[in-house]
């Protein structure tokens, strides 16, 4: 499995394009590991010292650190991804991210 990494307007952020769909669609954030709980992926992500946000689009995550050097963490991340994607893991549990997408747009069932 090959990952593109490409860099983003904030030097804090990176792309990670792992040639796989992410979510069937629109977006989820996670800003801390309790709401990444509800994502397997992004559960293995916030594992990593250093993360400090996850962002999935349809084809991509985005990584935010908080702490440390990309020298380190792109590393753990790669790895983290790849390791996620060789699991069979869904990116999300299904049931979460809907109540995610539900606070998103305000509207609740």
């Amino acid at each position: 499995m090959f990952i593109q990494t490409e860099a983003t307007p904030n030097p804090a952020t990176l792309k990670f394009i792992p040639g796989r769909p992410v979510l069937d669609h629109g977006t989820l954030e996670f800003l801390d590991p309790e709401q990444g709980k509800a994502s397997p992926l992004a559960s293995r992500l916030f594992e990593i010292e250093g993360v400090g946000g996850v962002f999935f689009g349809t084809d991509f995550i985005s990584v935010t650190k908080g702490e440390g050097e990309w020298q380190h963490l792109k590393p753990a991340i790669l790895g983290a991804i790849m390791e996620h994607y060789l699991s069979g893991e869904a990116v999300t549990d299904t049931a979460s991210a809907a109540r995610a997408d539900d606070a998103e747009t305000g509207e609740f069932f």
